[in-house]
């Protein structure tokens, strides 16, 4: 399938490269020049804006920041939008509020386009690795035809309901990422400064109910003082506002990961807002006056 790919990030770089090597043809958008030119040294082409992008290929997939970036991109000038012909399918796998995820898809069905809402989890090593978990709301229709293009980049594909359910389950993953880093922080902040290993601590929980996949990814780098970002703070933040939003809009109240988001704050008041989000330990070691490492 001819497939432009529009947004070449931490994420969204791998997961081209990864349509390449499935033997699909790319037509890539980014505004770093350099993340443009080594996709197209693996045989990408390119395009001068969204709009020719979208008029070259029968999928569009956006990987980006934030609902305003999403909604530039496929509705603004030059846009999606603009040079999407009636067939085309958009696939948003950007984390975007699930309200603007229907906005841009009503806008875009009037053209005759059909888009799809599929965020992705797993950070920057499972983007490497092809084993993202993606979450898609839309059409079964839409989305049973575009799901192998899909599973070129991810273990597991999950239609969870119609367009914005995808943002809607990411909004769940996210919440459940934050409380369990914050859990296993305040866990490994205890162990410290009660004087164990936390490493010991660490192997002794991992085989029981306390275990996890955010344990298992998360305690080795923290142990290793390891926080270059495979997922920054700041992107936990703008996700956690769109949960804070949401739980608003719809009445359920939440109050742990309010609690989290104040945590995610006052490090990037202190300078960490493009660290791992695993450094969140490093909030609890500030008051405990301690470091947790091997």
């Amino acid at each position: 399938m001819k497939i432009g790919f529009i947004g070449l990030g931490i994420m969204g770089k791998p997961m081209s490269k990864n349509l390449i090597k499935a033997g699909h043809k790319l037509v890539v958008l980014d505004r770093n020049l350099e993340a443009v030119a080594e996709l197209v040294a693996l045989g990408a082409t390119t395009a001068a804006n969204a709009a020719e992008v979208a008029g070259q290929v029968e999928l569009v997939i956006t990987m980006l920041p934030n609902s305003p970036h999403v909604k530039e991109v496929v509705l603004g000038e030059n846009g999606v939008l603009e040079g999407g012909k009636p067939g085309l399918i958009v696939a948003d796998m950007s984390s975007i509020a699930p309200l603007v995820s229907r906005e841009v898809a009503v806008e875009l069905e009037k053209k005759g386009i059909d888009m799809l809402d599929a965020p992705v989890s797993g950070g920057e090593p499972k983007a490497i690795d092809g084993t993202l978990s993606v979450m898609v709301g839309g059409k079964q229709a839409i989305f049973d035809k575009i799901a192998p293009v899909l599973k070129c980049m991810a273990g597991s594909v999950i239609r969870v309901g119609e367009v914005g359910a995808g943002n809607i389950a990411k909004l769940a993953n996210q919440t459940i990422v934050a409380i369990n880093i914050a859990a296993m922080s305040e866990a490994l902040v205890l162990a410290t400064k009660a004087g164990c290993d936390p490493d010991l601590v660490y192997q002794a929980i991992r085989g029981g109910l306390a275990g996890s996949t955010v344990l298992d990814a998360k305690a080795p780098l923290v142990m290793d003082r390891k926080f270059n970002p495979g997922f920054r703070i700041n992107l936990h933040i703008k996700d956690l506002q769109n949960v804070l939003d949401t739980s608003h809009a719809v009445g359920a109240p939440l109050p742990l990961i309010a609690v989290v988001m104040e945590m995610m704050q006052s490090l990037r008041n202190d300078g960490l807002g493009d660290a791992d989000h695993g450094a969140l330990i490093q909030f609890y070691e500030k008051m405990a006056k301690i470091e947790v490492k091997r």
